[in-house]
């Protein structure tokens, strides 16, 4: 096993993320203990919390790396796309693909519940936030008269639908539609929502 002297106090914070990233990955988060993430990188349990304040800090911190790779893979998505209807759709698409890639980190950001009492930290809150302004700026210029409370919200909604769809494919409960049908069934929702957030829809 390894000293406390062999890696400084920055190195040990990384190699722990990298392992919790790891053993999610490969196992899912159902199991994760700190127990399991020492031994993966050769140090005790004392010493990883020296780093990190629990279990639940260490999983905060792999949950915000996680966001920041979803965000960037978003925003890549849409590229220089200037029809603000494709670039909804390509965000769709690219949150899709994201749950498909790496499903057990995706479902770790949505099942990690902070203690009782708790709170996630600003900075975190922040990223989340980060993912419906994609979203809210691709649904402004089309949205006519609305004010930025109902685009927020539709942005909200819109992307909780999406998120439900991607739920239900990685647990396998689509009611016997495959896989290969969610972007489908993506483009569906945000077509159909978009008509009549819009007024497009005919009547």
């Amino acid at each position: 096993m390894a000293r406390r002297s062999d890696h400084s106090r920055d190195e040990i914070r990384e190699m722990a993320l990298s392992a919790v990233e790891e053993l999610v990955s490969k196992k899912g988060y159902e199991g994760l203990s700190a127990r399991k993430v020492a031994a993966a990188i050769g140090y005790t349990v004392g010493t990883l919390y020296l780093v990190f304040e629990n279990l639940d800090d260490l999983v905060v911190q792999v949950n915000a790396r996680t966001l920041d790779r979803l965000n960037l893979q978003m925003m890549e998505a849409v590229g220089e796309i200037g029809d603000d209807r494709q670039r909804l759709m390509s965000l769709g698409q690219s949150y899709i693909r994201f749950a498909e890639e790496d499903p057990h980190l995706w479902e770790m950001v949505f099942k990690h519940r902070v203690p009782r009492n708790g709170q996630l930290p600003a900075w975190y809150q922040e990223k989340v936030s980060r993912m419906f302004a994609q979203v809210e700026r691709c649904l402004k210029p089309i949205a006519g008269h609305k004010t930025p409370g109902e685009i927020a919200q539709a942005a909200r909604a819109l992307w909780g639908g999406v998120h439900g769809i991607c739920i239900l494919a990685v647990t396998g409960k689509l009611g016997g539609v495959g896989v290969e049908s969610v972007p489908d069934l993506a483009e569906s929702l945000l077509i159909n929502y978009l008509d009549g957030f819009t007024g497009s829809r005919n009547p």
